[in-house]
């Protein structure tokens, strides 16, 4: 009797998601919105945390592995140097992107004065807080993301994952300590992260073999939650372009991988897909970053020592889909607004942009924030403020999810191009699913 062949996880990732979106439309149009928030959507919230509750020991243990193999503090700073370059590059083409898309469509001209009304009816409140949470970060001195990095209290910032940066901040000068003593007086400590890493590594592949249902039970949710959708569809230009823009991405990470790697971009994709899925799904490259990272070096064969320095990384700095929403976003906004934009302006949104994703925490939201930050380095009118961020939130949610996918494979496409040009690329080596019931 011939075996069945088994269903890859991305496609039951994926399964889960249609299944998700149909169970929750509905349920919804059956009137049992509360029944899908009490029931389904927990199991979601599960996942979520599951995910971030291995997150900050992931990123300790992987990143303190990854350093102390090096052996050579001048190994490590080329490796941090080529990432960081590599992340700031391709942030720049991911705004450049958005600024061209944007200019051509010219997606602001599709929003009348009543759907505006609407839209500001609905959404002022939650459009207010997040223009205080902004103001407070812009009252800051232009140093303050640097003060920001160095932690007080590294068992307080190891308690919130908003405070990754200063986790990994300090994880990297306990690594680089580790290489600059005696090799013998580091083994013991060296030895328990090794350990550390390979449990942590081993809890996501258990975890992974329940994000089909947590996958289904994140969109039921997401579904059950929205409301006013013909709002939404009225928007539809705006969102396209981001989407339009967040593809041509996607494209450009392949032809980077095919002609630098020399890695079929289907290979490629079917790798990360995984990835991506639960990306899309929760909206947050740092609760992803398990995945990730277990995508990369499994099934993209990025060398450990690799992805364990750039992934880390990349959760926290490099946010291309961000980057690029905001740049659309904030151009779109002008346009519906009749703000007139020099190419001054349309500069410093590129270059704020570009430091705001530097700075972008990696959960769901934050790049509203960042948002409103770029808007106000053009001198955008307060008086109109309120109005142009309500328009970006009533589509906010979707576009976060498709903008967090792409900042994931931005960082799968780096880690990719690092190892290549450090001769740590090799082949992948899937574990089977049955494996991780082993031991």
């Amino acid at each position: 009797m011939k075996k069945m062949k088994k269903i890859a996880l991305h496609w039951k990732i994926l399964i889960g998601m249609v299944l998700g979106f149909l169970v929750g439309y509905t349920l919804t149009n059956m009137g049992y919105v509360q029944f899908v928030k009490d029931w389904i959507g927990p199991f979601g919230t599960i996942f979520i945390g599951l995910l971030k509750m291995i997150a900050i020991p992931l990123i300790i243990a992987s990143l303190v592995k990854g350093i102390s193999d090096l052996e050579d503090i001048s190994k490590f700073s080329r490796m941090g140097i080529r990432t960081i370059i590599l992340y700031v590059l391709t942030t720049i083409v991911a705004i450049s992107i958005g600024l061209a898309l944007v200019n051509i469509v010219n997606p602001g001209s599709y929003i009348s004065e009543e759907t505006l009304s609407e839209l500001v009816a609905e959404n002022s409140e939650t459009a207010e807080g997040k223009i205080q949470n902004a103001k407070a970060q812009g009252e800051a001195g232009p140093l303050q993301p640097l003060v920001d990095i160095v932690p007080e209290n590294i068992f307080h910032s190891m308690s919130e994952n908003g405070l990754m940066l200063q986790v990994i901040f300090f994880v990297i000068l306990l690594g680089i300590c580790m290489i600059l003593i005696d090799k013998e007086k580091a083994k013991p400590l060296k030895n328990i992260f090794d350990a550390l890493n390979d449990i942590i590594m081993k809890m996501v592949d258990l975890i992974m073999l329940i994000a089909p249902v947590g996958v289904f039970a994140l969109m039921a949710k997401l579904v059950a939650e929205t409301s006013r959708p013909d709002l939404i569809f009225s928007l539809i230009v705006y969102g396209l372009t981001v989407v339009v823009g967040l593809a041509l991405m996607i494209v450009f990470y392949l032809i980077v991988v095919f002609f630098y790697t020399g890695r079929s971009p289907m290979d490629f994709l079917k790798g990360i897909s995984p990835a991506q899925l639960v990306a899309f799904s929760t909206s947050s490259s740092a609760a992803t970053l398990p995945v990730t990272m277990e995508r990369v070096e499994e099934h993209l064969g990025v060398d450990e020592e690799v992805s364990s320095f750039v992934l880390p990384v990349g959760a926290t700095i490099n946010m291309d889909g961000t980057s690029l929403y905001q740049a659309v976003a904030a151009v779109f906004i002008c346009q519906a607004l009749n703000v007139e934009l020099t190419m001054g302006m349309i500069l410093t949104i590129l270059l704020t942009a570009l430091l705001a994703s530097i700075g972008s925490a990696a959960v769901p939201g934050a790049g509203v924030i960042m948002l409103i930050i770029v808007l106000e380095s053009i001198n955008f009118p307060s008086e109109l403020l309120e109005k142009g961020i309500v328009m970006i939130l009533a589509v906010d949610r979707p576009l976060d999810m498709c903008r967090t996918m792409v900042n994931v494979t931005g960082d799968a496409t780096v880690s990719m191009v690092v190892a290549k040009s450090t001769g740590q690329l090799g082949e992948p080596n899937p574990k089977n699913l049955k494996d991780h019931y082993k031991n």
